[in-house]
């Protein structure tokens, strides 16, 4: 699964994709996942199966489905804030359900 992270600027999602990279090493997954910012995220969605927004950028949420016709949903806050791996991932392998 090729998961796109999508914040304001890439930042505090960097830190998320880290620890996403850790937790499936750990569990000999092979996934891929990167972080972008708003602006860039029409350049490369077309290399993903899925987006996953940060949650300051949840009210860009319908507009990122709209241009990308891919599956997409936000990370709930908290989840996001402690970066809870294995509940994003629920969400994941839901949308990737969907594709």
């Amino acid at each position: 699964m090729k998961i796109l992270l999508v914040c304001a600027g890439g930042m505090s999602t960097g830190l998320l994709m880290k620890k996403m990279e850790k937790y499936w090493e750990e569990r000999g997954e092979e996934n891929s996942i990167n972080a972008v910012g708003l602006s860039e995220y029409m350049d490369v969605y077309k290399d993903y199966d899925i987006i996953m927004t940060g949650p300051q950028v949840s009210y860009r949420l319908n507009q990122i489905k709209q241009d990308t016709g891919l599956p997409t949903e936000g990370i709930p806050s908290f989840d996001y804030a402690v970066g809870n791996c294995a509940n994003i991932m629920k969400i994941a392998n839901k949308l990737y359900a969907q594709k």
